[in-house]
């Protein structure tokens, strides 16, 4: 081999080993920092349905669940709207082959959602998938069955409104299950069955059992007792906790024991009865930053000291045009957060609470995904597949709007893992990639 060969050779293999050790994996649902953003790089601004597309798959129906990627392995969460049956995946990252499928019971009709919207988890050696029907399912990558487990069995019907949709989460070596359910019987006729108080559950990732369950009380009342969103991390100075939103109350609880260590009550002082919860918090900083429900208030809170929490903890609050169902990103020490129904980003210093910038997004439809941040862009989806993409920093711009969808209920997240983009519109899945 000549040395010019020798070289080019010597050139392409460096990019290679470069470009793998800058990729990251996607393991959960708000990504590997918890809160919506990738360090990856190099990812594509510009695509279509067709352009920039390495693979594509057809689903066999609409789910919320946003994506795992692991590797060379993507799991997926979705239902079989023809058969009505739930459906746990396992797709090769590099050709889009369906590696495995997975029967994992019957979906429950409920309005507007179905038992599929709780996102996956992959750890590199397995995957967790967790059902609206409390079922939770591990597989090893090969998809061999490691332990099943039916939460509703062990403590009781999740009754909400619309289905449960909280995700687990996965942290410290842990798998932590949270349920925010209703106590009563609410306006669909749902009602628990045994059990009925919210808890925070951990998990035995390796083998399903349970290693503590934390009652977590409320006096909110009706539909206020609901809450769809996710379990998440708190870290700061050396403390580690993990976040609980709903039902009237934020509270941050011990990794190791699930003790409540403190609970602020700030976002629905009147106790409203119809306010749920659907957008989970978002750790930026040190502050810990919620949406009201409804469009009601978006809080920045600094959960210092122990017991309950006062206003004084409050650093900041923004009264108009952010989410009611997505989670905000928090990325590149930027906080967006998006009006799903006005289809408006706003971009925050979350140190002050300073609004950078403000823009509409455009489409014509709502949007109930939360936004990805990497490679130095804010990437968005709409309920009918219209993606947008945003210029990420402090200058408001949109890069490129194409439409991925083909139907309604396009809630997943868009995910980006190993160099690529993975959209999940109602009916398919796409890798897109430069």
């Amino acid at each position: 081999m000549g040395l010019a060969k020798r070289t080019l050779v010597a050139g392409i293999l460096s990019v290679l080993i470069a470009v793998a050790a800058s990729a990251e994996n996607w393991p959960q649902w708000r990504g590997p920092a918890f809160n919506g953003s990738t360090t990856e790089t190099d990812l594509p601004t510009v695509f279509s349905k067709t352009d920039s597309v390495k693979w594509v798959v057809p689903m066999p129906g609409a789910s919320g669940a946003t994506p795992a990627v692991w590797g060379d392995r993507v799991f997926v969460s979705t239902v079989d709207e023809a058969a009505g049956r739930i459906l746990a995946l396992c797709i090769d990252a590099r050709d889009g082959k369906v590696l495995w499928r997975k029967d994992v019971g019957r979906d429950r009709k409920v309005p507007r959602n179905n038992m599929a919207s709780p996102s996956p988890i992959a750890d590199g050696k397995a995957a967790y998938f967790s059902y609206g029907t409390g079922e939770v399912f591990a597989f090893d990558f090969g998809g061999s069955p490691l332990w099943s487990r039916d939460l509703e069995k062990d403590h009781g019907r999740n009754a909400l409104m619309f289905g449960y949709s909280s995700s687990p989460l996965l942290y410290k070596g842990r798998l932590y299950v949270v349920a925010i359910r209703n106590k009563q019987q609410n306006r669909y006729g749902q009602a628990p069955e045994g059990p009925s108080d919210s808890y925070l559950l951990a998990i035995d990732p390796q083998t399903g059992k349970d290693l503590w369950k934390q009652v977590r009380p409320t006096d909110a009342g009706d539909e206020a007792q609901e809450a769809y969103s996710t379990a998440l991390p708190y870290e700061w100075n050396g403390r580690s906790e993990v976040l609980v939103y709903g039902a009237d109350y934020l509270t941050g609880h011990d990794p190791a024991t699930g003790k409540e260590l403190w609970r602020w009550s700030g976002y629905n002082p009147r106790h409203i009865a119809h306010w749920r919860i659907i957008a989970s918090p978002v750790v930026a900083g040190e502050l810990v930053c919620v949406c009201g429900p409804k469009h009601s208030r978006l809080f920045a809170v600094r959960p210092e000291g122990a017991g309950a929490l006062g206003e004084d903890r409050v650093a900041w609050t923004f009264d108009r045009l952010f989410p009611d169902a997505g989670t905000p990103l928090y990325y590149k020490d930027r906080l967006y957060v998006l009006d799903d129904d006005a289809r408006v980003m706003t971009c925050f210093d979350p140190k002050t609470g300073a609004r950078k910038w403000q823009l509409e997004i455009g489409g014509e439809f709502v949007m109930r995904a939360s936004p990805l941040g990497a490679d130095g862009k804010v990437y968005c989806v709409n309920d009918m597949g219209e993606v947008t993409v945003l210029a990420a920093g402090d200058e408001p711009k949109v890069l490129h709007r194409t439409a991925m969808g083909e139907r309604e209920l396009c809630r997943s997240s868009i995910v980006a893992a190993g160099g690529r983009l993975y959209v999940r519109t109602s009916t398919h899945l796409y890798c897109i990639g430069k």
